[in-house]
């Protein structure tokens, strides 16, 4: 059982198109993989560890492309890449490069299976669980600005320059866990809950550009995402005071929020 606190943050990751990660889970390290062909360059060492909902870092041979699942992934200057895994991924994720002749070699590596919780939330507002059909107009309209804004790639670096944690407290949410609300079973989590005073700050947890700024949508209150280039983002959700407006560019540790209860908020 979820206890309710005071107030809550809760942040998410995303890796364009569709797929939310936490990025300060990650551990860093050499990780093996079986490779295809002799005498080809590969990353030799990757930041991440192979398992469902990670996000991985990795660097390309000089003058190569990189794709994964068919789609091209963006270089930075220095050849790095981002690799998102989904919450479901199979068990192999293949990487395929491309030679400056277009020749092409690939390199597979094995995805370790994720355990996931179940959390059982109640006292949460009927209304936020079974919306009424007074709200799906609204809860499109806010769907279709997080999707707009999340698919805004820019070809910024900054999360080379890592992440911080946005704010103190405890964790009181996890990714990937299965929720229950008011015993009905909803969507996986897919983000970090983090349990704070009302009108805590929230600090950036890395350098970026504000895409929205919502202050009341309806599951996720007062909601803001901010881009950290090659389709990496960081959602913030349920807050009470959005202090920054879209296209303003943000620091790593700038104040950008205070903590809030607002929507769907479970604490």
């Amino acid at each position: 059982m979820t206890k309710r606190a005071p107030c809550l943050l809760a942040i998410f990751h995303l890796v364009a198109p569709n797929l939310l990660l936490i990025l300060w889970s990650l551990n860093c390290g050499a990780v093996g993989a079986d490779t295809v062909g002799l005498g080809r360059q590969y990353p030799t060492e990757w930041q991440g560890r192979w398992v469902q909902g990670a996000l991985l870092v990795g660097v390309a041979p000089e003058g190569h492309k990189v794709s994964y699942q068919g789609t091209a992934l963006p270089l930075t200057s220095a050849g790095q890449f981002l690799v998102g895994l989904s919450r479901n991924a199979t068990q192999t994720a293949e990487i395929v490069y491309i030679k400056p002749d277009n020749t092409r070699y690939s390199q597979s590596f094995h995805v370790d299976i994720r355990n996931y919780e179940t959390q059982i939330i109640n006292g949460v507002p009927q209304d936020k669980v079974m919306p009424p059909q007074s709200a799906l107009e609204r809860i499109a309209s806010d769907s279709n600005a997080v999707k707009e804004a999340r698919e805004k790639i820019t070809q910024h670096e900054w999360f080379v320059d890592g992440f911080i944690r946005p704010i103190d407290g405890p964790i009181t949410g996890v990714y990937g866990s299965q929720r229950i609300y008011n015993g009905i079973p909803k969507q996986p989590h897919y983000g970090v809950d983090y349990a704070a005073p009302k009108g805590a700050r929230v600090r950036a947890p890395a350098g970026g550009l504000v895409t929205l700024a919502d202050q009341d949508m309806y599951f996720s209150g007062g909601t803001l995402i901010v881009d950290h280039g090659h389709g990496l983002s960081s959602t913030f959700l349920h807050l009470s005071k959005i202090l920054v407006k879209p296209g303003i560019y943000v620091y790593r540790g700038m104040e950008i929020a205070e903590v809030g209860a607002t929507g769907r908020a479970t604490g």
